[in-house]
């Protein structure tokens, strides 16, 4: 494969979640610019350029590492299923989606009867026509996809029992809506995947909790090097937000060894940098309750302010300006899902925190580089993206970044991200 071919293909991921609408696997995207109709995984023409792409991916870019304990679905057409390649991909790590466009045909179920004996898991979409002529594959099947947007209401919870009966993990993908994640959840699906959880939307009319506010008064002291004084007596106003400093300080994914007794010691030990950006990924994690949980939210924010600064590290820019540049590319990634977590719009955020104009330029209207890279970003979370010509556009605005070098820092962005979930749980 050229560096060409390795360039014009990137990685996405969208989330699949469980009955608790926590994490449980990542469907793996891969785009190029070049696929007939953004069809990322498309082998029906032999295209092992793009199938070696996803081998990297669990190679080279250490996907599988980067996944930590959550699967990655892969999309497995014709060509990748009776290819070599298959034979590299983690089997630990992956799922195996088949595609619908694999005639279940004698030669094709001897393959993945072959594949499961090696200790692969698969996953197949069920038809909406009759069920008869894919019953083996269904059999082989550990996971069953159900697109919901194909299947009549009426009949969905049938469906959904007969799949139940057979001992089969249902996924119900394509939600759109809070109905339809309602409906699913209340007959039965196990699993659920969609623009409903990749793409939130903002909950209008929400009001901030106290612990929000006081984050966000804290996050505008430190980015003004307010004293720690200042800092403390904000901390004394919110017991809850204090314990949840302090527990978060005290976890593994911290990086300290030592371990933090006071407020006081957390604060001076941790210093403004990294007390700041705890704070921000605070605003994810529940630190508004007692009880603080790991939600897709966090995943996703995490991954986003540390994506951001591997990516811009990389730029021009970067090397005149420092690491100014890099910790406002964190920040923007952190705080340009804000809007989603506490169903406010960005102006109204945005007016309690005294933030650079480069980042304040970037979350309201993606200007300048720190906008290209959310932008970016945003391409690789978004399963509607579907041709990755808008990224290669975005790409041609950032120099010394390529889709080879954006694929590894999201791998390391990943991993990043599920190491401080496991430490803050």
């Amino acid at each position: 494969m050229s560096d060409t071919d390795q360039r014009e293909v990137f990685l996405g991921r969208q989330p699949i979640l469980d009955r608790s609408q926590q994490l449980f696997a990542y469907e793996l995207l891969f785009r190029s610019s070049r696929a007939e109709q953004g069809n990322f995984a498309s082998f029906l023409d032999g295209n092992q350029a793009t199938a070696t792409v996803i081998i990297n991916a669990f190679t080279e870019f250490s996907m599988a590492d980067a996944l930590g304990p959550y699967r990655g679905f892969v999309k497995v057409d014709h060509g990748l299923l009776f290819s070599d390649l298959i034979n590299a991909l983690p089997h630990r790590s992956v799922v195996l989606e088949i595609l619908e466009s694999v005639t279940p045909t004698a030669e094709m179920l001897a393959r993945c009867e072959q594949l499961c004996s090696q200790g692969f898991v698969l996953a197949i979409r069920q038809r909406s026509e009759s069920t008869a002529p894919s019953r083996p594959l269904l059999n082989l099947a550990e996971f069953i996809k159900i697109d919901i947007s194909r299947v009549d209401p009426a009949h969905l919870k049938q469906r959904i029992s007969d799949l139940k009966r057979l001992g089969k993990t249902v996924i119900a993908e394509k939600l759109e809506s809070f109905a339809q994640m309602q409906l699913c959840h209340q007959i039965g699906c196990d699993l659920f995947q969609g623009y409903y959880f990749a793409r939130p939307t903002v909950i209008h009319g929400k009001h901030l909790h106290s612990s929000e506010l006081a984050l966000l008064r804290l996050i505008g002291l430190l980015g003004q090097d307010a004293n720690s004084a200042e800092i403390e007596n904000i901390f004394k106003q919110d017991p809850v937000l204090t314990v949840n400093l302090l527990r978060l300080t005290n976890s593994a994914g911290s990086g300290m060894a030592t371990k933090i007794s006071s407020l006081g010691h957390a604060i001076t030990l941790l210093g403004g940098q990294q007390l700041l950006r705890w704070l921000q990924l605070l605003l994810y994690s529940g630190a508004s309750g007692a009880t603080q949980t790991v939600n897709p939210l966090l995943q996703l924010a995490a991954t986003r302010g540390r994506l951001m600064e591997l990516l811009v590290d990389r730029t021009p820019e970067a090397g005149h300006v420092g690491r100014n540049l890099i910790d406002q590319a964190y920040m923007v990634g952190i705080l340009s899902l804000l809007p989603t977590m506490m169903g406010s719009s960005m102006p109204d955020i945005l007016a309690q925190l005294p933030l650079a104009s480069p980042v304040h330029g970037a979350l309201t209207n993606r200007s300048g580089i720190l906008g290209d890279l959310l932008s970016l970003v945003e391409l690789l979370e978004d399963p509607l993206e579907q041709d990755g010509a808008k990224a290669d556009s975005i790409l041609r605005r950032l120099p010394g970044i390529d889709a080879r070098y954006a694929n590894g820092c999201l791998t390391r962005a990943l991993a990043w991200a599920n190491n401080l979930a496991r430490g803050a749980c």
